[in-house]
Protein backbone atom coordinates (compact mmCIF):
# COMPACT_ATOMS: atom_id res chain seq x y z
CA UNK A 1 0.00 0.00 0.00
CA UNK A 2 1.74 3.17 -1.32
CA UNK A 3 1.33 6.37 1.22
CA UNK A 4 0.40 9.97 -0.39
CA UNK A 5 -0.84 13.39 0.78
CA UNK A 6 0.04 15.74 3.23
CA UNK A 7 -0.36 13.42 6.48
CA UNK A 8 2.68 10.90 4.50
CA UNK A 9 4.57 9.66 6.99
CA UNK A 10 2.05 9.85 10.14
CA UNK A 11 0.95 6.57 11.89
CA UNK A 12 -2.63 5.96 13.15
CA UNK A 13 -3.66 3.28 14.94
CA UNK A 14 -7.40 2.92 15.25
CA UNK A 15 -9.08 0.84 17.75
CA UNK A 16 -12.97 0.65 18.08
CA UNK A 17 -15.87 0.16 16.09
CA UNK A 18 -18.45 1.31 13.52
CA UNK A 19 -18.49 5.19 12.47
CA UNK A 20 -17.42 7.75 14.46
CA UNK A 21 -14.07 6.55 15.44
CA UNK A 22 -13.78 4.86 11.85
CA UNK A 23 -14.89 7.72 10.05
CA UNK A 24 -12.32 9.89 12.00
CA UNK A 25 -9.25 7.31 10.81
CA UNK A 26 -10.81 7.06 7.47
CA UNK A 27 -10.11 10.96 7.14
CA UNK A 28 -6.87 10.64 8.24
CA UNK A 29 -6.14 7.78 5.95
CA UNK A 30 -7.39 10.13 2.78
CA UNK A 31 -5.04 12.40 3.65
CA UNK A 32 -1.98 10.12 3.50
CA UNK A 33 -2.06 8.54 6.90
CA UNK A 34 -0.65 5.14 7.68
CA UNK A 35 -3.59 3.74 9.58
CA UNK A 36 -3.62 0.69 11.40
CA UNK A 37 -7.09 -0.90 11.71
CA UNK A 38 -7.03 -3.33 15.05
CA UNK A 39 -9.89 -5.74 15.24
CA UNK A 40 -10.51 -8.19 17.95
CA UNK A 41 -9.55 -11.84 16.51
CA UNK A 42 -13.03 -13.51 16.25
CA UNK A 43 -14.86 -10.40 17.04
CA UNK A 44 -14.80 -7.96 13.74
CA UNK A 45 -15.78 -4.50 13.16
CA UNK A 46 -19.64 -5.36 12.41
CA UNK A 47 -19.20 -2.36 10.05
CA UNK A 48 -18.31 -5.27 7.58
CA UNK A 49 -21.84 -6.45 7.25
CA UNK A 50 -23.49 -2.93 7.25
CA UNK A 51 -24.88 -1.29 4.01
CA UNK A 52 -28.40 -1.97 2.12
CA UNK A 53 -26.54 -3.64 -0.80
CA UNK A 54 -25.12 -6.60 -0.71
CA UNK A 55 -22.89 -9.04 -3.42
CA UNK A 56 -21.77 -12.20 -2.91
CA UNK A 57 -22.26 -11.92 0.96
CA UNK A 58 -20.34 -8.57 1.46
CA UNK A 59 -21.83 -5.32 2.33
CA UNK A 60 -20.58 -1.78 1.05
CA UNK A 61 -20.36 0.71 4.22
CA UNK A 62 -16.96 -1.29 5.07
CA UNK A 63 -15.80 -0.23 1.19
CA UNK A 64 -16.02 3.63 2.31
CA UNK A 65 -14.80 3.66 5.88
CA UNK A 66 -11.95 1.10 5.82
CA UNK A 67 -10.54 2.45 2.82
CA UNK A 68 -6.55 3.18 2.90
CA UNK A 69 -6.30 0.74 5.86
CA UNK A 70 -4.19 -1.76 7.06
CA UNK A 71 -6.47 -4.78 9.24
CA UNK A 72 -4.49 -6.67 12.07
CA UNK A 73 -6.30 -8.73 14.84
CA UNK A 74 -5.14 -8.07 18.30
CA UNK A 75 -6.75 -8.56 21.82
CA UNK A 76 -6.19 -5.88 24.51
CA UNK A 77 -7.71 -7.21 27.08
CA UNK A 78 -4.50 -9.63 27.72
CA UNK A 79 -1.25 -8.80 28.53
CA UNK A 80 0.59 -10.28 25.50
CA UNK A 81 -1.94 -8.09 23.65
CA UNK A 82 -0.98 -5.06 25.79
CA UNK A 83 2.54 -5.54 25.02
CA UNK A 84 2.39 -5.52 21.57
CA UNK A 85 -0.01 -2.24 21.47
CA UNK A 86 2.63 -0.55 23.31
CA UNK A 87 4.98 -1.47 20.88
CA UNK A 88 2.67 0.10 17.99
CA UNK A 89 2.14 3.08 20.09
CA UNK A 90 6.04 3.25 20.09
CA UNK A 91 6.29 3.64 16.75
CA UNK A 92 3.02 5.43 16.24
CA UNK A 93 1.65 9.44 16.39
CA UNK A 94 -2.30 8.80 16.80
CA UNK A 95 -4.36 6.74 18.02
CA UNK A 96 -8.19 6.88 17.54
CA UNK A 97 -10.68 5.33 19.47
CA UNK A 98 -14.84 5.37 20.58
CA UNK A 99 -14.83 2.86 23.36
CA UNK A 100 -16.82 3.68 26.59
CA UNK A 101 -14.77 6.27 28.51
CA UNK A 102 -12.54 3.93 30.90
CA UNK A 103 -12.77 0.99 28.66
CA UNK A 104 -8.61 1.61 27.66
CA UNK A 105 -7.86 2.31 31.88
CA UNK A 106 -9.70 -1.01 32.68
CA UNK A 107 -7.33 -2.76 30.41
CA UNK A 108 -4.44 -0.72 31.71
CA UNK A 109 -3.89 1.53 28.40
CA UNK A 110 -5.01 4.76 29.91
CA UNK A 111 -2.77 7.22 28.20
CA UNK A 112 -0.87 7.99 30.97
CA UNK A 113 0.55 4.43 29.92
CA UNK A 114 0.57 5.30 26.50
CA UNK A 115 3.09 8.27 27.02
CA UNK A 116 5.17 6.79 29.13
CA UNK A 117 6.12 4.50 26.36
CA UNK A 118 5.52 7.64 23.56
CA UNK A 119 5.72 11.40 24.88
CA UNK A 120 4.30 12.84 21.72
CA UNK A 121 1.77 10.41 21.29
CA UNK A 122 -1.96 11.88 20.42
CA UNK A 123 -5.07 10.04 21.64
CA UNK A 124 -8.15 10.65 20.32
CA UNK A 125 -11.05 9.68 21.80
CA UNK A 126 -14.65 9.31 20.35
CA UNK A 127 -17.55 9.20 23.04
CA UNK A 128 -21.66 9.74 23.30
CA UNK A 129 -21.11 12.12 25.65
CA UNK A 130 -17.78 12.73 26.43
CA UNK A 131 -14.89 11.76 28.78
CA UNK A 132 -16.09 13.88 31.78
CA UNK A 133 -18.89 14.95 33.65
CA UNK A 134 -22.34 12.80 34.78
CA UNK A 135 -23.23 11.61 31.29
CA UNK A 136 -20.04 10.14 30.82
CA UNK A 137 -20.31 6.87 31.57
CA UNK A 138 -23.11 6.06 29.60
CA UNK A 139 -22.95 4.40 25.93
CA UNK A 140 -23.78 6.46 23.22
CA UNK A 141 -25.83 6.55 19.84
CA UNK A 142 -26.03 8.84 16.78
CA UNK A 143 -29.61 8.65 17.25
CA UNK A 144 -29.61 9.75 20.93
CA UNK A 145 -26.84 12.04 20.89
CA UNK A 146 -28.49 13.73 17.56
CA UNK A 147 -31.69 14.19 20.11
CA UNK A 148 -30.29 15.21 23.55
CA UNK A 149 -28.15 18.03 21.66
CA UNK A 150 -31.38 19.50 20.37
CA UNK A 151 -30.53 19.09 16.83
CA UNK A 152 -33.28 16.82 16.10
CA UNK A 153 -35.87 18.90 17.52
CA UNK A 154 -35.31 21.57 14.91
CA UNK A 155 -35.72 19.03 11.86
CA UNK A 156 -38.65 18.16 10.02
CA UNK A 157 -42.40 20.18 9.94
CA UNK A 158 -43.96 22.58 13.16
CA UNK A 159 -46.60 20.16 14.63
CA UNK A 160 -45.34 17.27 13.41
CA UNK A 161 -42.71 13.99 14.74
CA UNK A 162 -38.83 15.10 14.83
CA UNK A 163 -37.36 12.48 11.66
CA UNK A 164 -33.80 11.39 11.78
CA UNK A 165 -31.92 12.13 8.29
CA UNK A 166 -31.72 8.73 6.86
CA UNK A 167 -27.39 8.72 8.05
CA UNK A 168 -25.77 8.59 11.40
CA UNK A 169 -24.84 12.28 11.31
CA UNK A 170 -24.26 12.62 15.11
CA UNK A 171 -21.62 9.81 14.65
CA UNK A 172 -19.97 11.46 11.09
CA UNK A 173 -19.75 15.22 12.97
CA UNK A 174 -17.71 13.49 15.80
CA UNK A 175 -15.66 11.78 13.50
CA UNK A 176 -14.77 15.21 11.70
CA UNK A 177 -14.45 17.25 14.67
CA UNK A 178 -12.31 14.36 16.14
CA UNK A 179 -10.08 14.13 12.48
CA UNK A 180 -9.74 18.20 12.95
CA UNK A 181 -8.89 17.61 16.53
CA UNK A 182 -6.19 15.54 15.59
CA UNK A 183 -4.58 17.70 13.23
CA UNK A 184 -4.55 20.78 15.42
CA UNK A 185 -2.51 18.03 18.34
CA UNK A 186 -0.29 17.61 15.50
CA UNK A 187 0.68 21.12 15.07
CA UNK A 188 0.76 22.06 18.85
CA UNK A 189 2.98 18.44 19.01
CA UNK A 190 5.41 19.84 16.07
CA UNK A 191 6.13 22.77 18.72
CA UNK A 192 6.05 21.15 22.08
CA UNK A 193 6.98 17.37 21.33
CA UNK A 194 4.60 16.87 23.23
CA UNK A 195 1.45 14.46 22.36
CA UNK A 196 -2.42 15.37 24.24
CA UNK A 197 -6.06 13.99 24.40
CA UNK A 198 -9.04 15.22 22.03
CA UNK A 199 -11.81 14.35 23.60
CA UNK A 200 -14.45 14.60 20.71
CA UNK A 201 -18.23 13.71 22.18
CA UNK A 202 -21.26 13.32 19.95
CA UNK A 203 -23.55 14.94 21.35
CA UNK A 204 -21.31 18.08 21.52
CA UNK A 205 -20.53 17.74 17.78
CA UNK A 206 -24.49 17.76 17.47
CA UNK A 207 -24.28 21.09 19.29
CA UNK A 208 -21.76 22.45 17.59
CA UNK A 209 -23.22 22.75 14.29
CA UNK A 210 -26.56 24.90 15.31
CA UNK A 211 -25.43 28.04 14.41
CA UNK A 212 -27.45 30.74 16.93
CA UNK A 213 -29.74 28.80 19.11
CA UNK A 214 -28.44 29.46 22.26
CA UNK A 215 -27.72 32.81 22.01
CA UNK A 216 -31.19 33.42 20.37
CA UNK A 217 -32.76 31.62 23.87
CA UNK A 218 -30.22 33.11 25.58
CA UNK A 219 -31.14 36.76 24.45
CA UNK A 220 -34.85 36.09 23.79
CA UNK A 221 -36.09 33.16 25.00
CA UNK A 222 -36.70 31.99 21.57
CA UNK A 223 -37.16 27.94 20.93
CA UNK A 224 -35.94 27.47 17.94
CA UNK A 225 -38.51 24.55 16.30
CA UNK A 226 -38.31 22.78 13.32
CA UNK A 227 -39.61 24.55 9.95
CA UNK A 228 -40.30 22.04 7.22
CA UNK A 229 -38.64 22.99 4.00
CA UNK A 230 -37.67 26.44 4.62
CA UNK A 231 -35.99 28.50 7.55
CA UNK A 232 -38.25 30.82 9.44
CA UNK A 233 -37.13 34.36 8.40
CA UNK A 234 -35.16 33.71 5.44
CA UNK A 235 -37.14 33.90 1.71
CA UNK A 236 -36.89 32.80 -0.53
CA UNK A 237 -35.23 29.88 0.48
CA UNK A 238 -37.26 26.96 -0.20
CA UNK A 239 -38.33 24.31 -2.23
CA UNK A 240 -40.62 24.45 -5.48
CA UNK A 241 -42.52 22.50 -7.37
CA UNK A 242 -42.31 22.37 -10.95
CA UNK A 243 -44.27 21.25 -14.33
CA UNK A 244 -43.42 17.19 -14.13
CA UNK A 245 -44.16 16.79 -10.17
CA UNK A 246 -40.42 17.30 -8.98
CA UNK A 247 -39.33 20.11 -6.83
CA UNK A 248 -36.21 22.48 -7.16
CA UNK A 249 -34.79 24.70 -4.58
CA UNK A 250 -34.46 28.39 -4.90
CA UNK A 251 -32.01 30.30 -2.61
CA UNK A 252 -32.67 34.36 -2.80
CA UNK A 253 -32.52 35.58 0.05
CA UNK A 254 -29.94 38.14 -0.19
CA UNK A 255 -31.45 41.81 -1.54
CA UNK A 256 -28.97 41.43 -4.77
CA UNK A 257 -29.99 37.94 -5.91
CA UNK A 258 -33.70 38.86 -4.61
CA UNK A 259 -33.73 41.24 -7.35
CA UNK A 260 -32.43 39.02 -9.99
CA UNK A 261 -35.13 36.67 -9.61
CA UNK A 262 -38.21 39.14 -9.61
CA UNK A 263 -36.39 40.41 -13.28
CA UNK A 264 -35.80 36.51 -14.03
CA UNK A 265 -39.33 35.93 -13.37
CA UNK A 266 -40.60 38.71 -15.51
CA UNK A 267 -41.85 40.45 -12.10
CA UNK A 268 -39.01 43.12 -11.60
CA UNK A 269 -41.58 45.03 -9.45
CA UNK A 270 -41.73 42.55 -6.65
CA UNK A 271 -38.12 43.94 -5.55
CA UNK A 272 -39.64 47.36 -4.60
CA UNK A 273 -42.51 46.19 -3.25
CA UNK A 274 -43.02 47.11 0.15
CA UNK A 275 -44.01 43.02 1.46
CA UNK A 276 -40.58 41.94 -0.04
CA UNK A 277 -38.83 45.41 -0.16
CA UNK A 278 -35.62 43.71 2.18
CA UNK A 279 -34.59 40.78 4.21
CA UNK A 280 -36.35 41.64 7.15
CA UNK A 281 -39.67 42.35 5.22
CA UNK A 282 -39.49 38.90 3.02
CA UNK A 283 -39.23 36.73 6.34
CA UNK A 284 -42.34 38.95 7.46
CA UNK A 285 -44.05 37.86 4.09
CA UNK A 286 -42.57 34.59 3.15
CA UNK A 287 -45.63 32.55 3.05
CA UNK A 288 -46.84 35.21 0.04
CA UNK A 289 -43.82 35.02 -1.13
CA UNK A 290 -43.40 31.01 -1.73
CA UNK A 291 -46.87 31.03 -3.28
CA UNK A 292 -45.89 33.96 -5.83
CA UNK A 293 -42.42 31.83 -6.77
CA UNK A 294 -44.27 28.81 -6.36
CA UNK A 295 -46.73 29.72 -9.33
CA UNK A 296 -43.99 30.82 -11.70
CA UNK A 297 -41.76 27.48 -10.90
CA UNK A 298 -45.24 25.22 -11.37
CA UNK A 299 -45.79 26.04 -15.53
CA UNK A 300 -41.94 25.05 -16.21
CA UNK A 301 -39.89 22.42 -16.19
CA UNK A 302 -37.42 22.02 -13.55
CA UNK A 303 -34.32 21.95 -16.03
CA UNK A 304 -35.68 25.23 -17.60
CA UNK A 305 -36.01 26.83 -14.28
CA UNK A 306 -32.03 26.07 -13.63
CA UNK A 307 -31.32 27.30 -16.29
CA UNK A 308 -33.04 30.72 -15.98
CA UNK A 309 -32.06 31.28 -12.92
CA UNK A 310 -28.13 30.18 -13.39
CA UNK A 311 -28.12 32.90 -15.95
CA UNK A 312 -29.49 35.72 -14.12
CA UNK A 313 -26.86 34.98 -11.25
CA UNK A 314 -29.80 32.86 -8.65
CA UNK A 315 -28.90 29.94 -7.17
CA UNK A 316 -30.84 27.21 -7.69
CA UNK A 317 -31.08 23.33 -8.29
CA UNK A 318 -32.08 20.07 -8.43
CA UNK A 319 -32.81 17.49 -5.48
CA UNK A 320 -30.92 14.61 -6.52
CA UNK A 321 -31.51 11.06 -5.70
CA UNK A 322 -27.94 8.71 -5.70
CA UNK A 323 -28.94 7.90 -8.93
CA UNK A 324 -28.42 11.25 -10.41
CA UNK A 325 -25.64 12.30 -8.32
CA UNK A 326 -23.53 9.42 -9.92
CA UNK A 327 -24.09 10.86 -12.85
CA UNK A 328 -23.68 14.84 -11.79
CA UNK A 329 -21.03 15.96 -14.43
CA UNK A 330 -19.57 18.24 -11.59
CA UNK A 331 -19.05 15.34 -9.22
CA UNK A 332 -17.44 13.36 -11.92
CA UNK A 333 -15.22 15.99 -12.88
CA UNK A 334 -14.18 17.00 -9.03
CA UNK A 335 -13.32 13.33 -8.53
CA UNK A 336 -16.05 12.92 -6.05
CA UNK A 337 -17.58 9.60 -7.54
CA UNK A 338 -14.59 7.81 -6.88
CA UNK A 339 -13.25 4.22 -8.24
CA UNK A 340 -12.80 2.05 -4.90
CA UNK A 341 -10.94 -1.48 -6.14
CA UNK A 342 -12.87 -3.92 -3.52
CA UNK A 343 -10.55 -7.45 -3.78
CA UNK A 344 -13.91 -9.19 -1.64
CA UNK A 345 -15.60 -8.79 -4.79
CA UNK A 346 -13.17 -8.41 -7.55
CA UNK A 347 -14.07 -5.46 -9.32
CA UNK A 348 -14.13 -1.59 -8.10
CA UNK A 349 -17.12 0.01 -6.37
CA UNK A 350 -17.80 3.58 -6.34
CA UNK A 351 -18.03 5.97 -3.26
CA UNK A 352 -17.01 8.98 -2.30
CA UNK A 353 -14.04 10.90 -3.55
CA UNK A 354 -11.60 12.66 -0.98
CA UNK A 355 -12.31 16.03 0.38
CA UNK A 356 -10.90 18.96 0.67
CA UNK A 357 -8.71 18.93 -2.47
CA UNK A 358 -5.76 20.15 -1.68
CA UNK A 359 -3.33 21.74 -4.67
CA UNK A 360 -0.21 20.13 -3.91
CA UNK A 361 -0.55 16.71 -1.84
CA UNK A 362 -3.82 15.80 -2.58
CA UNK A 363 -5.19 13.19 -0.51
CA UNK A 364 -6.09 9.81 -2.91
CA UNK A 365 -8.26 6.27 -2.25
CA UNK A 366 -5.12 3.31 -2.27
CA UNK A 367 -7.13 0.31 -1.42
CA UNK A 368 -10.89 0.19 -0.54
CA UNK A 369 -10.60 -1.88 3.16
CA UNK A 370 -9.07 -5.26 3.26
CA UNK A 371 -10.90 -8.15 2.43
CA UNK A 372 -10.52 -10.16 5.89
CA UNK A 373 -9.41 -9.38 9.23
CA UNK A 374 -5.79 -9.57 10.37
CA UNK A 375 -5.02 -9.57 6.83
CA UNK A 376 -2.08 -7.60 7.35
CA UNK A 377 -1.03 -9.08 10.68
CA UNK A 378 2.38 -10.20 9.09
CA UNK A 379 3.08 -6.74 7.70
CA UNK A 380 2.19 -4.99 10.73
CA UNK A 381 3.63 -7.30 13.30
CA UNK A 382 6.64 -9.02 11.42
CA UNK A 383 7.62 -5.98 9.13
CA UNK A 384 6.82 -2.76 11.40
CA UNK A 385 7.70 -4.79 14.98
CA UNK A 386 9.70 -7.32 13.46
CA UNK A 387 8.02 -10.71 15.42
CA UNK A 388 8.67 -13.80 13.44
CA UNK A 389 6.39 -15.85 11.79
CA UNK A 390 6.72 -18.59 14.45
CA UNK A 391 6.04 -16.01 17.20
CA UNK A 392 3.08 -14.96 14.77
CA UNK A 393 1.57 -18.35 14.55
CA UNK A 394 1.91 -19.04 18.40
CA UNK A 395 0.02 -15.62 18.81
CA UNK A 396 -2.46 -16.76 16.89
CA UNK A 397 -3.03 -20.05 18.57
CA UNK A 398 -3.41 -18.62 21.92
CA UNK A 399 -5.85 -15.97 20.97
CA UNK A 400 -3.66 -12.89 20.86
CA UNK A 401 -4.09 -12.27 17.20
Amino acid sequence: MTTTGPLDGIRVIEVGTLISGPFAGRLLGDMGAEVIKIEPPGAPDPLRTWGQAELDGYHFFWTVHARNKKAVTLNLRVPQGRDLFLDLVERSDIIVENFRPGTLEKWGLGYDVLRERNRGIILVRVSGYGQTGPDAHKAGYASVAEAASGLRHMNGFPGGPPPRLALSLGDSLAGMFAAQGALAALYRRSVTGDGQVVDAALTESCLAVQESTIPDYDVGGIVRGPSGTRLEGIAPSNIYPTADGSWVVIAANQDTVFRRLCAAMGQPDLATDQRFADHVARGRNQDELDTIIGAWAAQRQPADIISTLSEAGVISGPINTVAEVVEDPQLQARGMIADHWDERVGRNIKGPGVIPVLSETPGTIRCAGSARPGQHNEDVYGGLLGRGIEELDALRAEGVL
